[in-house]
């Protein structure tokens, strides 16, 4: 619809990118509201709480900060549309969600990531929140 992979992810600004896996599977890393998924990403580890509910800014073109129309109802459209199975519905109260907020636990914080790092699923957790 007009925007490249690469405008997408200035518009969504995330803090680490996953190369090699499918789309949305990050959402394998939230569970429901009593659980965490813990993950790791070289040797720092990491929580993930829920699918992160988007503000207005990626409606924004980064460049001239003007909304781009129809662009959250398109959103909401196509990310309804291919929610994969395992996303987990009850957080999907909207579509306007996508990424992973997470914990840093403690004994993680001051750890670096690496570019070409691996990403491992651990298992669920109770939630820290």
């Amino acid at each position: 619809d007009g925007i490249d992979a690469a405008g997408m992810e200035r518009r969504l600004r995330p803090n680490l990118v996953v190369s090699g896996v499918e789309p949305f599977w990050e959402d394998r890393l939230y569970a429901d509201r009593q659980t965490a998924v813990a993950f790791r990403v070289g040797d720092c580890e990491f929580l993930g709480s829920n699918p992160c509910q988007r503000c207005v800014v990626p409606a924004r073109d980064p460049e001239t900060g003007e909304e781009t129309p129809g662009f959250r109802e398109r959103f909401v459209e196509k990310r309804r549309e291919t929610l994969p199975e395992w996303a987990g519905e009850a957080w999907f109260d909207h579509h306007f969600r996508l990424m992973v907020n997470t914990f840093v636990p403690e004994p993680t914080v001051g750890r670096q990531l690496r570019v070409g790092d691996g990403v491992e699923i651990l298992g669920e957790r109770p939630h820290p929140g």
